[in-house]
């Protein structure tokens, strides 16, 4: 703290001069100053930038305190006065004497938070006498918030005793005074505690003052300027235990004493035990001023005679004027104005750092939220709309192409398609070779174990995979039941021949039963299909224009996936058709399945010991080892091979069965074969071809006319294009507001980092 004479000659050099106007102030300090005084002009209200608040309950001289620190007259007339906050922000400069007066808002008429708004109110002052007038004018723009503001400006005087809408209000007129010989210092004069209500006034003022003021007061950058007026008792005075519980160790508060004046006669000590810090004790010290009085400011009292008045009275008057020489620094304005701009400038500088990274991290964040909300509106509608038409297009059909993710289109169909395939195979006929009373278990049937994906062999006797949303296998068909069908179908053929009828009846058995699992898997892939595609709609169009684009979109997506589903259930059904007829051209594979079959249905029917033996037959593996049976039957075995060999009978293992007496039931077993030879061929080749037409005719069938589809259906070729286009990126008007904000926001915080690096320039 610069050092101040007791009783020194405060008179300025000239007579309008007021504050304190030490030229020795260090450039440092007054950098300091100017910097958060840039900063509050920013109107950045999202960090806590070092201030000192002025807070007092009323009558405690807070005004005239303000009035000799500012060097203007405050207004005091009933209804305006300290009813909203009032910023002023000194700095000394080389230029004559101005003051710009401006509302600063940031609560709407309803007192919920808006948008910052910092309105010029009226031209520069040049004349200090015009002050008065222009601050009570602009603290009746803002305590009638639903009112121009300019009204107030120019209306007649009468007019502004009217009854205010608001008692008191968040928003707060900012003074900017500038001059030779001011201060460098910023404060708020917030108004004065109250501790009851007049007729006129409202039942809630009083707290809500008192959250005012603590809005401002529990910053932890916030200098507590405390104003005690020495006429009442302290512990009386509100506002200093409100200041004792948002700065209990008196860390940030300067306490001020005003009208020493009119202490009881006696009790001077007590408030002297203030100034020396023995009594409620401040880290930064109690100071006292004497402001002039009700009757010297209405004979019109200059500052530079207040000054010296109050310092006559310091130096002449007991006990002030005989305290120690070390506590006469914490007498008279000039020292507290001096004080508080040091602690204010102190405040800054050290709150430097902390403010660059509060800045960063507010940046930060307001660049996020603006990055979220939707691209904005383009200045070329059509070229906007076109492009992300184009972008949908282009990834739909990567999509449906493949990509090598594992939530990709193709790898979500894929289990259903494998689910369809063991459904169909599941339909197999379940022939059982012997006669109903038989209790006995079908042998599994190794010619068909690599040919199923099932881990487990394949066992005709296990029951079948249930077809998807069945509830029951099918039942087992006996060969007898077999038999007596192909005997009552016989007509004129010949005894050992039966018509094609019987086994065409048992075919379509199994074929009808296809078409379940079939309009099963295209169910599940409209379902697949449908909903990537809705969440792709959503990716590019739903933060496009109000709204209305993203319905209209997915409307016509989901119209043309409707009009693929059509063309591929016409084609599963063709498919369908198609099996009513059993015929098949893979006569080579046809044959050998049922050659095989019949075997397996063969040996399964005879019971002897030697068709065991040939059925359960393995090659040993060395000459002198059988696995199953001994070297004699063994080498019977190749002597039986070797001889059908040697007559020109080319046989394996395998098929000695067939060479068993002819069994009574060779019709139905033929029947059996056949059929069951038959389902494999078909089987294979409709598990293949319906999940092709359905990918064919709605997965890459999508995609095809799909971006004409959305040109055609959004209208965006003809005429009346642009205004379409221009009508669908018009975003919503909650978006472009929150886009307003931010964006103001963001102005605000980088002409703030703007000020923060000229400080370094």
């Amino acid at each position: 703290m610069l050092p101040s004479t007791p009783g020194a000659d405060l008179t300025p050099s000239e007579d309008n001069g007021v504050g304190l106007s030490d030229s020795t102030l260090s450039q440092h300090r007054r950098k300091m100053l100017d910097l958060i005084n840039r900063l509050h002009t920013t109107g950045l209200t999202d960090m806590d930038l070092p201030m000192i608040a002025v807070i007092g309950s009323q009558s405690a001289g807070k005004s005239s305190l303000i009035e000799s620190i500012s060097g203007i007259t405050l207004p005091r007339s009933a209804g305006t006065c300290t009813r909203c906050p009032t910023e002023c922000k000194l700095s000394r400069s080389e230029d004559s004497w101005k003051c710009l007066v401006k509302l600063h808002i940031t609560t709407g008429p309803s007192g919920q938070p808006c948008d910052v708004l910092t309105i010029p109110f009226g031209s520069p002052i040049t004349d200090k006498a015009d002050v008065e007038d222009r601050i009570r004018r602009a603290q009746r723009a803002i305590l009638n918030p639903s009112t121009e503001p300019q009204k107030f400006l120019y209306e007649l005087e009468d007019q502004t005793a009217e009854q205010a809408e608001l008692s008191f209000s968040k928003n707060c007129v900012s003074l900017e005074i500038s001059g030779k010989d001011v201060a460098d210092l910023s404060f708020v004069d917030l108004p004065g505690l109250i501790a009851s209500v007049g007729s006129a006034g409202k039942t809630g003022d009083i707290d809500l003052v008192k959250g005012l003021v603590t809005s401002y007061i529990e910053r932890p950058s916030c200098v507590i300027l405390l104003t005690v007026t020495c006429e009442t008792d302290f512990e009386n005075q509100g506002a200093h235990h409100l200041t004792k519980k948002h700065d209990p160790e008196g860390k940030r508060t300067v306490g001020v004493l005003t009208k020493p004046d009119r202490i009881p006669a006696g009790e001077e000590s007590m408030w002297l035990k203030f100034i020396r810090n023995e009594q409620e004790p401040l880290v930064n010290h109690w100071y006292c001023v004497k402001q002039p009085g009700s009757q010297m400011l209405k004979d019109g009292i200059s500052w530079a005679e207040a000054r010296k008045e109050e310092n006559n009275f310091f130096a002449l008057t007991q006990p002030w004027s005989s305290m120690e020489s070390q506590y006469q620094k914490f007498l008279r304005t000039s020292n507290l104005t001096e004080r508080l701009s040091t602690i204010l400038s102190e405040l800054i500088a050290k709150r430097l750092p902390d403010i660059h990274k509060e800045l960063y991290n507010i940046l930060r964040k307001t660049r996020d939220e603006m990055r979220k909300l939707p691209k904005a509106p383009s200045t070329d509608p059509v070229g906007e709309v076109w492009s992300i038409v184009g972008q949908f297009s282009k990834q739909l059909f990567q999509r449906l192409e493949g990509t090598p993710d594992q939530d990709g289109i193709l790898q979500t169909i894929r289990p259903h398609q494998e689910e369809f395939k063991r459904a169909v195979r599941g339909t197999a006929p379940r022939f059982i070779p012997w006669a109903k009373g038989e209790i006995r278990e079908l042998p599994a049937i190794d010619f068909l174990a690599n040919e199923e994906d099932e881990p487990q062999k394949s066992r005709e006797g296990v029951p079948p995979m249930l077809t998807p949303r069945s509830s029951t296998p099918q039942s087992g068909i006996y060969i007898e039941d077999v038999l007596d069908h192909a005997q009552r179908a016989r007509t004129r053929e010949l005894p050992d021949n039966y018509p094609f009828i019987v086994q065409e009846t048992y075919i379509k058995e199994f074929t009808e039963k296809w078409e379940t699992p079939s309009r099963i898997l295209f169910d599940e892939v409209y379902d697949i299909l449908k909903n990537d595609l809705s969440d792709l709609v959503h990716e590019h169009f739903e933060k496009m224009g109000r709204g209305g684009t993203l319905h209209s979109v997915l409307m016509i997506v989901n119209e043309h996936l409707d009009k693929a589903a059509k063309q591929a259930r016409e084609k599963i059904n063709w498919l369908l058709e198609l099996e009513k007829a059993p015929t098949t051209l893979n006569v080579h594979y046809y044959s050998n399945y049922k050659i095989k079959f019949l075997g397996y249905y063969k040996g399964c029917r005879d019971r002897e010991e030697l068709t065991t033996k040939l059925q359960n037959y393995r090659a040993p593996t060395t000459m002198h080892t059988s696995p199953n049976h001994g070297q004699a039957f063994h080498q019977g075995i190749q002597k039986a091979l070797t001889g059908l060999t040697e007559i020109g009978l080319s046989v394996q293992v395998g098929d000695l069965p067939k060479l068993l007496p002819v069994d009574p039931m060779e019709p139905a077993l033929l029947i059996m074969a056949g059929v069951r030879a038959y389902f494999q061929v078909a089987y294979k080749r409709f598990a293949d071809m319906v999940p092709l037409a359905i990918d064919y005719e709605i997965v890459r069938g999508l995609h095809k006319g799909m971006e004409q589809a959305l040109l055609d259906g959004l209208s965006l070729t003809g005429p009346d294009a642009y205004v379409r286009c221009q009508l669908m990126v018009q975003e919503h008007s909650s978006v472009a507001s929150k886009r307003t904000e931010l964006q103001k926001k963001l102005d605000r915080l980088n002409a703030a980092s703007l000020e923060l690096r000229k400080l370094f320039v």
